[in-house]
């Protein structure tokens, strides 16, 4: 990390040892600060800490088989390492890590899919946002340094799916986990990526492998995201998505979002 800048990115690389490659040749040819990973899918003892290491990145990470996982990869030692959430509920700790980089904390998470509508785990889903609300909350102030990332499992808004009508009931569309996470934004986050394109259409992070084509269709979804404070957000210079990742060989289904700051 140079004085001047933080990059930051996430990408849900769904099972890092299934994508080690992709995301070893992403780190060398875009050297960011940090990359915040979601469904690493690997335990601990089996998480391949030592290739990153090599590339000269800090390795912090908490995981489980055979869903869940985050880890942060960052050119400088992080401080401030805590996993889970903290507010005497199950921590549920492979979902969710917090660093601190620089004099800026950084909250990487992979919330919870929440399968169907009619299932528990969607409920679960609406709680765990409740929940990371009132650990920003707890923890912070909106005037502090902060960036939220990683895989939310949310689109926010109809331009965020490329069909808003009739997936308006689907999982990661539904009205209620919409509010749910615009009540998190309400805290005082920024959505970099649309701060920089507001009105851009087509400008998504997954394509899901069951329908056919579906990068090529434009039949996307906008699921991940790198959120900051205010304070944070207005130093923000670029926001990107790198599609060209999600067409390299055995992509996950989601590619890189990166966003880079003027410090």
């Amino acid at each position: 990390m140079s004085s001047e800048t933080l990059k930051v990115a996430t990408y849900n690389c769904n099972s890092i040892r299934a994508r080690l490659n992709l995301v070893l040749d992403w780190l060398e040819r875009e050297r960011p600060d940090a990359l915040c990973l979601q469904e690493t899918k690997t335990e601990d003892s089996e998480f391949p800490s030592d290739v990153f290491q090599d590339l000269g990145y800090y390795v912090t990470f908490r995981g489980q088989k055979p869903h869940a996982g985050v880890a942060v990869l960052s050119i400088e030692k992080p401080e401030e390492v805590s996993f889970g959430l903290d507010d005497g509920e199950a921590p549920d700790e492979p979902r969710l890590v917090r660093t601190e980089l620089a004099g800026i904390a950084l909250i990487n998470t992979y919330v919870p899919q929440g399968r169907s509508v009619d299932s528990p785990h969607f409920q679960y889903k609406l709680q765990w946002l409740h929940r990371i609300r009132a650990y920003f909350e707890r923890h912070y102030t909106p005037g502090d340094l902060l960036v939220w990332a990683g895989d939310f499992n949310v689109a926010p808004e109809p331009a965020d799916v490329y069909d808003p009508e009739r997936l308006a009931k689907h999982v990661d569309f539904h009205p209620d986990g919409r509010q749910a996470l615009e009540e998190v934004r309400a805290w005082g986050l920024v959505d970099v990526f649309r701060m920089h394109h507001p009105d851009e259409p087509e400008q998504y992070t997954f394509w899901d492998y069951r329908v056919p084509s579906a990068l090529e269709r434009g039949m996307g979804w906008r699921l991940d995201h790198i959120w900051a404070t205010k304070p944070l957000a207005e130093r923000s210079t670029r926001a990107w998505i790198d599609v060209d990742a999600r067409r390299a060989q055995k992509p996950s289904d989601h590619t890189f979002l990166v966003v880079e700051f003027a410090l």
